[in-house]
């Protein structure tokens, strides 16, 4: 394509040549856009009226690069960024990134380890943390690039880290304001414990698996009974090491008279007490539990009722402590094994029996976690969760689709105590500062070694060593990342934002929470107001073509750079968009990106045709000409579309508005108006109304179609731009209106529409070859018969191109051709005359085995369905397919019948219905 007009800069110079080429018109535009779209000014009129749309891109980790699901979701943002910016509104899109504590120092401690046989405790931590952020530099940077190149447009000078400076400096205060509200506290408590990382992890970011495993019975010796045995059993027979009591049922015949006596733990000899406990189910299994507080989060609770010691008999590193005596040393798998071997050798295994349960894993790890007794430090969640609730059961905020909502209430309905520190080196440093007695105190601002201790007034000698947790910074992020603690402009005025697009499976690790941080720090604010955003959109998950999510462990993950290279970006987002249904889990093949790039092509040959052959040489008039039915008709179609478009795209159903635009663009638009009109663009026609409409719905197409495919709209809009004369760069571009109304012409040019198709599938049905012309007969019915005779009579050149037709006859006296075949619609009887076009007997011999094949599959889905033993035995949906299957063959002998009959020797014609 190309363009008269005189551009601002030569990035706005459309591509030259017929074919269009993503790899160079899509950067062109990226940086235009950097430099002259995408900055948000709190100072614009929109903004000082309050007609902002602001959106916080999700941070992806530092831990690798953008995967499908990343680009799925940068896209949906992108779709309503642009949306809203072409309604007026000032938009603001923030990008950035987070640090991702726990997953990025597991996947650098693991390089440093395969590369160089280097462990961090021997690096130091100054050491170690330089080379996370070299690693936090190249994929950071890697994560922005892809982003770019997508076409995402986001405020780049707004681009965010999780632990930049002012970042950093808000969850300081965030931390400082929740201690000295008590919100905050440090105890001993049984957590989740990784022992390949070392570090605790909260329940949120452990995942349970289903493996086989064993479950041993163990039997304890009652003191002072010999022979005497309880037998309790387990599946981690190494935790008997820290056992401080056994539980019974009270009323239990079998042991309630051991309750309050003592039983000799196997292979360490310590006494531990028999206790009395109503919550033990006395029918099941032994009737007897082995109580570990130190290792089980049951047994710590009934610990605590029964003042039973907590011990541990691990390190931090899952290695036998000294509580384990021999088997002092051995990691928790060996340990396991001689434990089992010696309880064997003394005759205290009572059996062993092969069981598969669910084992709780680290999410980063993969390994086992172990619930072990570790001083940590807490937030009290239940004072922050009640207005979190508040804002989704009041309809403040809304989480779409709506089933989403109940995992978001049930988890703040039952929500436990937040464990926030982890026992790792990259990540915010806790700012807490201790004493000589180990007094803790928070602070704003470091406290040097040997400054007064605020509390106490003692000299300060260490900070906590700990770090927070991911989440305690990104909770932040929908206020932080606007200046927060500060009163900045921009805080006043882009918070809160509108909308927020994520994974079902951050609801409550990062939604949930990010809603209780608003209410609870946006403290200057009503509280209506305090909600980070107003929209919770939890978007598909990206699927690979069978079903699977895509990980680097199957090697099935995509690569969107990869994607947009080989098919462009817009290819890529219009894909994605098309194919996700709300809530629905995308199921992608990569060959399905073909059809985003065919699509983006055929626009842009669209839009080519209409510029060479419709605009070149001519100027808009000021007055607006006649317009004929077909130009009437895609009006009224084109405002149709544009309505079902932007309600669409307002109610966040982004899949009907990508198949809408679609649908309109390549079967209304090209394969129907542009045929329609190609008669009236011929050289020397002065056709005022068809070139008026074509600028029109083409500039209307390119809009409703931007915020999906932004690259290739932008190009033909500036290609338009000497017929259009909007300066304006597309992306800021009014969205506008459509109005325009004529059911009378949908109608007329509808039933013009249905002669061609009839035609269509009449010539295909009776195998008359492409290169034949056939006579077609239309034969009106009823009250239909003057409102067709018109459209069919003026746009008689066309129907015939597009049906193949050498002859078309509209009349309500006429008779069908002798040999015919003929569909019945509505308002007409359509005949196509088959004399001489094709060869009767043959095509008679074909029907003839088409007919036997189907009756033969009919036969047997009925035999099939008949017999009871498949009936109720099968699936359902076996059942109903076979169903299905047999009402679709029974319509296709139906069809075959009629057309057998139309070509029955001698027989006189007559119309068939169907089609």
């Amino acid at each position: 394509m190309t363009s008269s007009d005189t551009p601002r800069n030569d990035a706005e110079t459309p591509a030259e040549g017929t074919r269009y080429d993503p790899q160079t018109v899509e950067p062109k535009w990226i940086e235009v856009w950097a430099a002259e779209v995408n900055t948000a000014d709190a100072r614009s009129p929109a903004a000082r009226a309050g007609k902002t749309f602001t959106v916080m891109i999700p941070p992806p980790n530092v831990t690798g690069s953008l995967h499908m699901g990343h680009a799925l979701n940068n896209t949906l943002q992108d779709v309503l960024v642009r949306f809203h910016r072409m309604h007026g509104y000032e938009t603001l899109w923030v990008p950035g990134t987070d640090h991702a504590g726990i997953a990025t120092q597991a996947v650098v401690e693991k390089k440093l380890y395969l590369e160089r046989k280097l462990k961090r405790e021997e690096m130091g931590r100054e050491a170690f943390l330089a080379e996370v952020w070299a690693w936090k530099q190249q994929y950071g940077d890697r994560i922005l690039f892809q982003l770019r190149r997508m076409g995402a447009s986001v405020d780049w000078t707004r681009t965010k880290f999780t632990m930049d400076e002012d970042l950093s400096a808000a969850v300081r205060e965030a931390f400082v304001r929740l201690f000295e509200k008590g919100l905050v506290y440090r105890g001993a408590y049984l957590v989740n414990w990784d022992c390949v990382l070392r570090t605790a992890v909260s329940d949120d970011e452990i995942e349970y698996v289903a493996q086989k495993g064993k479950l041993w019975r163990i039997r304890y010796p009652v003191k002072g009974e010999p022979g005497r045995f309880v037998t309790v059993a387990t599946t981690r027979p190494e935790t008997m090491l820290a056992d401080t009591g056994v539980a019974v049922h009270p009323e239990d015949e079998r042991w309630k008279d051991l309750v309050g006596r003592t039983l000799v733990l196997p292979l360490v000899g310590r006494e531990i007490p028999v206790v009395g406990d109503e919550t033990v189910e006395r029918g099941f299994g032994t009737g007897a539990v082995k109580t570990t507080p130190g290792h089980d989060p049951a047994d710590y609770e009934r610990g605590k009722r029964f003042n039973l010691p907590v011990l541990s008999m691990l390190n931090k590193d899952g290695t036998v402590n000294e509580l384990g005596g021999r088997f002092a040393g051995l990691t928790r798998e060996k340990a396991r094994a001689a434990i089992v071997e010696a309880l064997e050798a003394e005759g205290l295994l009572d059996g062993v029996t092969d069981v598969e349960h669910n084992v709780a894993v680290s999410d980063r790890s993969k390994s086992s976690i172990e619930p072990l007794i570790s001083e940590q430090w807490f937030v009290r969640m239940q004072p922050l969760a009640v207005p979190a609730i508040d804002a989704v059961k009041s309809g403040r905020l809304r989480i779409v689709p709506e089933r989403w909502t109940k995992v978001y209430l049930d988890w703040l309905g039952s929500v436990r105590d937040w464990c926030i520190s982890r026992q790792l080196w990259w990540g915010h440093r806790i700012p807490v500062w201790y004493d000589e007695d180990g007094v803790p105190a928070a602070s704003r601002t470091d406290l040097a070694a040997g400054a007064p201790h605020p509390v106490t007034g003692k000299p300060v000698v260490r900070q906590d060593e700990d770090v927070l947790d991911t989440w305690a910074s990104s909770w932040l992020w929908p206020f932080a990342t606007l200046g927060w603690p500060k009163r900045t402009e921009d805080l006043e005025t882009f918070y809160p934002t509108q909308f927020l697009s994520t994974a079902r499976d951050i609801i409550y690790l990062w939604v949930a929470r990010m809603v209780m941080a608003g209410h609870e720090f946006l403290d200057h604010l009503p509280p209506e107001k305090r909600n980070p955003f107003a929209t919770c959109y939890i978007h598909a998950t990206v699927l690979d073509a069978q079903g699977r999510r895509m990980s680097k462990s199957l090697g099935n993950g995509i690569d969107p750079i990869d994607v947009i290279e080989q098919y462009g970006a817009d290819a890529m987002r219009f894909t994605l968009v098309y194919l996700t249904t709300e809530g629905q889990d995308v199921k992608l093949d990569p060959k399905r990106f073909e059809m985003g790039r065919n699509f983006v092509n055929k626009v842009w040959n669209a839009a080519r045709f209409v510029q060479t052959k419709a605009l070149a040489g001519w100027s808009p008039s000021a007055s607006e000409p006649e317009l004929r039915l077909e130009d009437r008709w895609i009006r009224a179609e084109f405002a149709k579309t544009h309505e079902t478009v932007t309600r669409a795209i307002r109610e966040h159903r982004f899949n009907v508005a990508a198949e809408t635009i679609y649908a309109f663009t390549w079967d209304t638009f090209c394969d129907w108006y542009l045929e329609l009109a190609k008669p009236r663009l011929e050289p020397g026609a002065q056709d005022e109304s068809v070139r008026g409409t074509l600028l029109h719905v083409l500039c209307g197409i390119v809009k409703l179609l931007h915020p999906v495919a932004p690259h290739v709209t932008e190009e033909v809009w500036a290609a338009l731009r000497p017929w259009h004369g909007d300066p304006s760069h597309l992306a800021k571009a009014a969205w506008g209106e459509e109005t325009f109304r004529d059911d009378e012409a949908c109608a007329s040019i509808g039933a013009v529409q249905s002669v061609v198709r009839a035609v269509r599938n009449l010539r295909k049905e009776s195998g008359v070859s492409d290169k034949a012309r056939v006579d077609v007969r239309v034969i009106p019915n009823g009250a239909a018969s003057a409102s067709l005779v018109e459209p069919l009579s003026n746009l008689e050149p066309q129907v015939l191109r597009l049906a193949l037709a050498s002859s078309l006859k509209v009349g309500r006296d006429l008779a069908p051709p002798a040999s015919n075949a003929s569909q019945v619609l509505p308002f007409a009887d359509v005949c196509i005359d088959l004399e001489g076009k094709i060869d009767v007997a043959a095509e008679r011999a074909r029907l003839d085995k088409e007919l036997a094949k189907a009756e033969q599959s009919a036969a047997a889905s009925r035999a099939k369905l008949s017999a009871e033993s498949f009936v109720s035995r099968a699936k359902p949906e076996v059942v109903q397919a076979e169903r299905d299957r047999l009402a679709e063959t029974e319509q296709r002998l139906e069809r075959l019948r009629k057309l057998r009959a139309q070509l029955t020797p001698s027989a006189p014609a007559s119309s068939a219905s169907g089609g």
